[in-house]
């Protein structure tokens, strides 16, 4: 077997130039705050990989950058597994739809779903300010609810799409659900690991995986999960904030010169 073609899936050589860098401040930004999806995605594409391809496959590297974040905030007590546990179970169920549902979807409609989600991230990322509940917690049974409906619906969108998961995830969980910023980093990385996981075995049975692609991403993934786990602060947050606009702007771009037979 040709161990260039696994690794890089038919990519040109140069494409690793975009998709280290990328892939390792995706992880980053992830463990930090969530949505390196926004960094990681665009890395794909810009390499020429076809929609489904691309999802499918950040879907891998993600994975794995994900789990070792997981694990170090399981680590630092950050998992109230009375949440966690149902919540992952409605995330599943979710993710799995989402999955089907964009196997479903033409790469033209994935397109032009991108670009309506984009601007709308793009302006949360810009405007959005770190939140922390103002006011009580719920009883007990409301907020394993309220946890389960988010869960299961970011599950769909995670599935259907991903970039921004983690960040919707937090925003979510802190302002809908009344959680700490600690009870939030935990829940956030076991729905979004469970979703990750998920929908790559659908996309992995479906054939659509490019595996050597996304274990070698997944690598540089893992060391940018690990060093943002690692300084999981809010002096991280201001890295996280230029680099996902950056990579946003150039992105929506590209689509547009895909979406118009351009580029």
């Amino acid at each position: 077997m040709d161990l260039t073609q696994f690794f890089l899936g038919g990519l040109p050589a140069w494409s690793l130039l975009i998709i280290a860098p990328l892939l390792f401040a995706a992880g980053f930004v992830d463990a930090v705050g969530g949505g390196g999806g926004l960094v990681s995605l665009p890395a794909y594409i810009l390499c020429g990989l076809p929609s489904h391809a691309a999802i499918a496959t950040n879907k891998m590297s993600s994975t794995m950058g994900t789990t070792i974040a997981t694990i170090k905030y399981a680590r630092r007590g950050y998992m109230d597994w009375k949440l966690c546990i149902p919540s992952v179970a409605l995330a599943i169920c979710g993710s799995f739809l989402g999955s089907n549902l964009a196997l479903l979807a033409s790469d033209r409609l994935l397109i032009i779903v991108m670009l309506v989600a984009l601007p709308l991230v793009g302006g949360y990322v810009l405007f959005k300010k770190d939140i922390s509940p103002k006011t009580p917690a719920f009883p007990f049974g409301k907020t394993v609810a309220l946890c389960m409906l988010i869960a299961f619906t970011i599950g769909i969108y995670d599935g259907f799409y991903g970039p921004g998961t983690g960040t919707f995830l937090m925003l979510l969980l802190m302002g809908v659900a009344r959680l700490d910023v600690f009870k939030t980093a935990g829940v956030t990385k076991s729905i979004n690991l469970t979703t990750n996981v998920t929908s790559l075995a659908v996309f992995l049975v479906n054939g659509e995986v490019l595996i050597g692609l996304g274990l070698l991403a997944g690598l540089f993934n893992i060391a940018g999960n690990y060093l943002g786990a690692t300084y999981f602060s809010n002096k991280g947050v201001g890295i996280v904030r230029p680099i996902v606009l950056v990579v946003i702007a150039i992105f929506f771009v590209r689509l547009v010169l895909q979406l118009l037979g351009i580029f």
